[in-house]
């Protein structure tokens, strides 16, 4: 069971690394990121920094972005993040796991 969990947590920290923002050169002319992109980059911030202690090709935050959008965005992401990983109830639940 836990190797299965651990396989699984694995695929989804490098399905979620492969959305992580990196400035594309010959993007130039295409739309922006502006809002929702901001927001989801802001909620992978903690997996994308640890990728790119590694990989020189990702970045943490996009930078030809839209503006103050984008970074609203990406501060509420971070928020966002930290909430559901912090919260009480995710706390209880770890606490009731070690428990056992």
């Amino acid at each position: 069971m836990k190797r299965a969990s651990a396989a699984v947590s694995v695929a989804l920290i490098l399905l979620l690394a492969a959305c992580a923002p990196a400035a594309n050169a010959y993007a130039e002319t295409a739309a922006r990121p502006g809002f929702w992109p901001g927001l989801w980059h802001g909620f992978i911030c903690p997996i994308t920094f640890l990728v790119s202690l590694f990989n020189d090709h990702v970045g943490v935050y996009e930078v030809r972005n839209d503006g103050h959008w984008y970074d609203f965005g990406f501060v509420v992401g971070i928020l966002l993040a930290a909430s559901v990983f912090h919260s009480p109830r995710y706390t209880r639940s770890r606490g009731d796991r070690r428990a056992r």
